[in-house]
């Protein structure tokens, strides 16, 4: 990402979806900030936009940070979280999925966070997962709106909902040259499906632990990463 980011200096564009606080565990936040990169950030949770990420980008004149999801149409949606917590695990594990957030507590996520930040889990079930409706922003609209021409990285974070993410933004009409998304939060039928998917789209993939990385082709100087 770093080669790539500098063989473009001055005239990089990001779509970041799911950019939580904009800092903590993220992938881009030092090249954005190096490079002067220009895009757009969306987190849909109003907490962590408001409090997080609006701040840490203020003074980034090319970043635009948004407060909504990325949707097949404008509108809202329920999004899932926990319930009893606003720390950074907690809203990292926020989806749209309900299902994504109860696996979460039966596979011990949440069992094992709450025990290294000394939190009680409450008794009380219904207190779990809490839902709130928040805005959604279709590609369409999101390109139109902030004159996005062309897309060097979509930068995708959705837990699980990534392979949704990158139906909804059309990559054969949106063609962005890099795309980074999760594979932790896809079964194998989907992780699957996916690549299938930019592959026919012209793109090379190759996985980097939790990640994912596609390149469209021809990929130059950087096909020494896609080698076996």
């Amino acid at each position: 990402m770093s080669e790539y980011s500098l063989s473009k200096k001055g005239d990089f564009t990001v779509i970041q979806i799911g950019a939580n606080d904009g800092i903590t565990h993220d992938p881009i936040h030092k090249f954005i900030k190096r490079d002067e990169w220009n895009g757009v950030l969306l987190e849909p949770q109003p907490d962590v936009y408001h409090q997080y990420l609006k701040k840490i980008y203020a003074k980034n004149k090319g970043i635009h940070s948004v407060c909504a999801a990325i949707g097949k149409q404008d509108g809202s949606l329920p999004l899932y979280k926990i319930g009893f917590s606003t720390m950074r695990w907690a809203t990292g594990l926020a989806s749209f999925s309900k299902e994504k957030i109860e696996k979460a507590f039966e596979d011990g996520i949440v069992t094992f966070n709450c025990k290294r930040f000394g939190i009680d889990i409450p008794t009380d079930k219904s207190k779990w997962i809490e839902e709130e409706q928040v805005q959604v922003i279709s590609p369409a609209t999101l390109m139109a709106t902030y004159q996005i021409k062309k897309i060097d990285l979509l930068q995708i974070d959705a837990e699980g909902y990534d392979l949704e993410v990158i139906r909804i933004f059309d990559i054969a009409q949106t063609q962005p040259q890099a795309i980074v998304f999760e594979n932790v939060g896809l079964d194998a039928a989907d992780y699957q499906s996916c690549l299938s998917l930019l592959e026919t789209q012209g793109y090379k993939t190759r996985k980097f632990g939790p990640n994912t990385l596609a390149l469209k082709s021809p990929l130059g100087k950087f096909a020494s990463y896609f080698q076996a």
